[in-house]
This record gives C-alpha cells, sequence and structure tokens, in this order.
C-alpha cells in the first residue's frame, strides 16, 4: 500500500473541479449508503486487466478504449448500452486483424457520469448559474433548481452503473460478442458505407479467415474465446466522495481498490503532484489512466509516474496523450523520450478528441474527423521514430446516429449538426464515424507490424 495513504487522505489535499453542496447531512447520508453497497467490480477483474495492459506496454497487444463524454441519466436504457458495446467490438475485429495482436477493450461506461468544465458558473442572457458539471452532480436543464448541487445524485448513477455492468457482462459472455456475429455487423457497414469497396477487402479476408478456423474445427462452440470476450469498464476519478465510498479492501490481498470500475484516471485539469486526485489514485491498486496535455513538461511527467506507479508495475499506468493535431508531433516525441530514457513501463494511448475541439459556424462544438485521424498519425508517427509502442487509442464515441463530429466519409457538416446533436457535454464520434477511424487505424497497424516484422528479419540476418 501507498505510504501514508488511507481511502480519505485526498480531504486533505486540495481539489480542483469538485462540487460544493450545500447540505452537508444529505452528503454524509450519500456517502454511507454507497458505502454500504455492494462493489461494482471486482479486485481480481482489476487485476486481470492490469495483466493484459502489460501486454500492451510489452507490445503484445492494443488498448481500445471509448464510450460516452459524460453518461446521462435521461439516455440511459439497455439499446443505448448495447449499441456502444457493439461499436467497440466492431473497432476491435478491424484492429486485431489488421495489427495481428489482442485488443483489450475498455469502456468509458457505467461511471462516466462527472466532467470537469472550464468555468464553475455558466450565463444565458442576464442568468449566471452553477456549471452543470454531469448527472452525478446536478442537471443539465438552465434552471436554479436544476443546477443544485445534489448528493442523492451519486446513488442514483451507482445504481444506473450496476444495472449497467450487469446488462454488459451479460453481452460479454452470453453469445452477442461470438466473432461471427460481430463480422456481419462490419459486412452490414460496409454496404452502407461510401468506403465501402475499400472496406470490402479487410473484411473479405477476415471472412477467409473465419471459414479457414471453421473448416479446421475452430468454431465458437468449440473455442469459447471465439464466442465470449472480456469487456473492462472505466471512467475519470473526478468525483472523490463517491470514490472513496467504493473503495474496497481486497479479501485476498488486503490492497485497496477503487471497485467503481476496473480502470480510473486523471484529467488534464485535476493532474496536480499535491491535489486531492492525484492523491487518491496514487494509493488503489486499479490500472490508472494519465491524461498528457500540450501543456505536461517532462519533468512533471516524470514526477507524476513516480507518484502512481513507483514500482514500475507494467500494465499499472497508461499514459493518455490529447495533444491536439497541429502539436501531437512537437509535443508528444520529448514525452516519449524522457520516459524511454528512464526506463518507464507504460502503454502510450492516443485521445485524438480533447486536443481538437472548435466551435462549428453554426454555434455548436464540434470536432473535424480529419483533425483527430491527424492527430492520431502524429502519435503513430512519433512512436515510429522513437522506437516505442503505440499502445492504444481513446475516443469520446457512441453506438447512436448523431451528428456532434464533421467530415468523415458521411461528410457530416456544420450545417448537419442541429439535426442530432444529443451530447450532454462535448462532442462524440456517431457509430459509422467511430467505425471508419477503427479501419483507417487499422492501416496504421498493419503498417506497424510489417516494420516490426522487417526488423527481426534484419536482425537474424544479423546474428
Amino acid at each position: 500500500m501507498a505510504k501514508d495513504w488511507n481511502p480519505s487522505s485526498w480531504r486533505a489535499k486540495p481539489s480542483l473541479q469538485m462540487p460544493h453542496y450545500e447540505d452537508q447531512t444529505a452528503l454524509d447520508q450519500a456517502e454511507a449508503e454507497l458505502r454500504a453497497m455492494p462493489p461494482l467490480v471486482f479486485a481480481g477483474e482489476a487485476r486481470n486487466l492490469q495483466s493484459s495492459l502489460a501486454d500492451v506496454a510489452a507490445g503484445k497487444a492494443f488498448l481500445l478504449q471509448g464510450g460516452d463524454c459524460a453518461e446521462s441519466f435521461a439516455e440511459f436504457n439497455a439499446n443505448k448500452i448495447r449499441d456502444t458495446f457493439r461499436v467497440i467490438l466492431q473497432m476491435a475485429v478491424a484492429l486485431t486483424y489488421a495489427g495481428g495482436l489482442p485488443v483489450v477493450k475498455v469502456g468509458r461506461i457505467a461511471g462516466q457520469f462527472a466532467k470537469p468544465r472550464s468555468s464553475d458558473t455558466e450565463t444565458q442572457g442576464d442568468m449566471t448559474l452553477p456549471s452543470y458539471r454531469g448527472d452525478n452532480v446536478n442537471g443539465l436543464d438552465f434552471t436554479p433548481e436544476s443546477r443544485v448541487n445534489d448528493p442523492a445524485r451519486m446513488v442514483k448513477a451507482y445504481h444506473m452503473a450496476a444495472s449497467t455492468l450487469n446488462l454488459l457482462r451479460a453481452f460479454a459472455k452470453g453469445g452477442y460478442a461470438d466473432l461471427n456475429r460481430v463480422h456481419g455487423w462490419n459486412l452490414d457497414f460496409i454496404k452502407g458505407s461510401p468506403l465501402g469497396a475499400r472496406y470490402e477487402d479487410l473484411a473479405g479476408r477476415i471472412d477467409d479467415a473465419l471459414r479457414f478456423m471453421a473448416a479446421c474445427g475452430v468454431t465458437s462452440e468449440t473455442v469459447p474465446a471465439i464466442r465470449q470476450t472480456d469487456f473492462y469498464t472505466s471512467h475519470e476519478a473526478l468525483l472523490l466522495n463517491y470514490e472513496e465510498a467504493l473503495t474496497r479492501s481486497d479479501s485476498l490481498t488486503n490492497q485497496w481498490y477503487d471497485c467503481s470500475a476496473h480502470m480510473l484516471w486523471v484529467g488534464a485539469r485535476t493532474h496536480q503532484e499535491d491535489h486531492g486526485q492525484i492523491e487518491f489514485l496514487r494509493g488503489i491498486n486499479n490500472p490508472l489512466g494519465l491524461k498528457c496535455s500540450p501543456d505536461m513538461s517532462a519533468d512533471e511527467l516524470l514526477r507524476l509516474i513516480d507518484m502512481l506507479n513507483p514500482d514500475d508495475i507494467p500494465g499499472r499506468l497508461t499514459l493518455i496523450a490529447r495533444m491536439g493535431h497541429e502539436q501531437v508531433e512537437d509535443k508528444l516525441s520529448p514525452l516519449v523520450q524522457a520516459v524511454k530514457k528512464e526506463g518507464r513501463t507504460v502503454v502510450w494511448s492516443c485521445d485524438p478528441m480533447h486536443g481538437n475541439t472548435e466551435k462549428s459556424s453554426s454555434g455548436y462544438k464540434t470536432r473535424r474527423f480529419d483533425n483527430i485521424l491527424a492527430e492520431v498519425r502524429g502519435f503513430f508517427a512519433v512512436h515510429k521514430a522513437e522506437g516505442t509502442h503505440p499502445g492504444g487509442v481513446h475516443f469520446e464515441m457512441t453506438g447512436q446516429n448523431v451528428t456532434e463530429c464533421v467530415g468523415g466519409a458521411e461528410d457530416i457538416t456544420d450545417e448537419d449538426l442541429s439535426s442530432r446533436y444529443h451530447t450532454h457535454c462535448d462532442p462524440r464520434l456517431n457509430a459509422n464515424q467511430a467505425l471508419e477511424l477503427a479501419f483507417l487505424i487499422a492501416d496504421e497497424l498493419k503498417a506497424v507490424r510489417i516494420h516490426n516484422n522487417l526488423q527481426s528479419v534484419a536482425a537474424a540476418a544479423a546474428e
């Protein structure tokens, strides 16, 4: 266990982006209720994820992390959960085949209810109210009643997370994730995609592989791994009252785990070394993520790595770069070089969403598909130049047919945004854009695989 740490030690530190609750009695009651609840995830599951992420750090697997910017109570339903799960599986199939690596699937789901904001208040007309901080804090409606920070919302978020996890486990293990079924969904996408001809070649090769496996007797009936999958949950460790209340001591190891999710990350706004979020995360044994912005220096990054993973445990820490497409190569390279020079074991992942947010001509917050893709390509270019493993990607996406990000094969324009703009916070890729991006990333992974094979051949010839 981390030195001088307990689940509440964060309370002695300043913590940014935390709500102020007027009713202390109601807050105490909500925290007590959460402490009495069963864990949402189990320590053994978190250890399994860490083991898989250790493979990612070693270049033997690839991380796919995606889901909602902020989950909402109003949109909570089984179809939405299913559709998000389905798109992540579709993306994983394309990435697995092209990269020749297992894909570790982690959703931004079953707990991603809180969001940091750039301002504590929001003004509309002549009225100023507290900012919306996510459905487990306050409401989206711009009214004084809705914007009251209500601790009972944390309890509601717990129950929605529990229901979501129950359904996800059924999908992952009950046959919905069968590889043949997922490939069929990809074929449906290809039929309706403007880039269908380009993708049909890859889909056809996957189909050939499935037929060959079946002919050899490798089917979902004979090999459970074809019929089911491992799927993990994650969210930003922002609302520390909620996280502390769901932290448990593992009965097998006596180590502390935050049982609200398998993986927790700290955002670019809250990773100050002497603040509450870092203090909390350094003591739990879940796999952790750290968002790395263009403002982060190499020295700061190394200090944070020392705090969050002092024993250099493989799979413990994922560094999630969110630089923006214009800065990714200039700003990411020094960080990768510093971590490599110090010999630290980390997973490098690319978040191409948060550094590419802009306001459209129609007034909507949006992201351009070409800029998202450019940052991903820049991320791969940096790792190729440094001889390190581009370990994963981290997207805000949904399985719904929304119009929030412009561009892509569907050619969503600024004028289209108003037709299906449903996000409660930041713009998300829709199902087709997410899968389109997966096929494009598959090209990058294929290039990495070919490059690595050529290096292996050259090394063998030199011996």
